[in-house]
């Protein structure tokens, strides 16, 4: 598994695996709809990052709304084509992103947050484990201006060394193979 920073060749690559209406269902742009529409979503990325398992690339994870003051960061705008759920990409990536958030930038708190409706990402990040803090009520406006409750979890300074130890158990009862740590995405 890698996370390579975002580049020039990423759009068209990126474009063509996300056609599925369902990576786009509950994001903040349905970029399935047209590459306008998936052009809008590309620009809005920042600290972004495409994300390869074995060595295909599967989709998009970010680091945002980084706030080195506070030691504090997120990580979000995460999407995975359909046929890699539920193969430990998603683990994955969120063990090489929390590691680099703690172990080299040496944050105190990384943030995530998501539609309150998304019960697929809500297990993911209670599974992490990550707290839940709440949920923001019309927090954003989302795909053409519906609103959107977000549903805030978090991981602390304090809770990473079970986190990273509760994944990297996850990670070695999957059957793919994975390569932990081999690659460490840069901001």
């Amino acid at each position: 598994m890698r996370l390579e920073p975002l580049q020039e060749h990423h759009h068209d690559e990126l474009f063509a695996i996300s056609r599925d209406s369902r990576i786009w269902e509950l994001q903040r742009v349905s970029a399935h709809e047209s590459l306008e529409r998936f052009d809008e979503w590309y620009r809005s990325v920042d600290m972004g990052f495409a994300h390869y398992f074995d060595d295909e690339l599967v989709g998009h994870t970010s680091f945002l709304n980084d706030r080195p003051w506070d030691r504090a960061v997120e990580i979000g705008n995460t999407w995975l084509a359909p046929a890699a759920w539920s193969t430990g990409a998603n683990i994955e990536a969120k063990l090489l992103l929390l590691q680099h958030a703690f172990e080299n930038e040496r944050y105190h708190r990384v943030e995530f947050k998501t539609d309150a409706r998304n019960e697929r990402a809500r297990a993911a990040l209670a599974s992490l484990p990550a707290e839940f803090e709440g949920v923001f009520r019309k927090h954003m406006l989302v795909r053409g201006g519906q609103r959107r409750d977000s549903a805030w979890y978090a991981v602390i300074d304090d809770d990473w060394p079970a986190v990273k130890e509760n994944l990297r158990r996850r990670l070695a009862s999957k059957t793919s193979p994975t390569s932990a740590g081999v690659a460490r995405p840069t901001k």
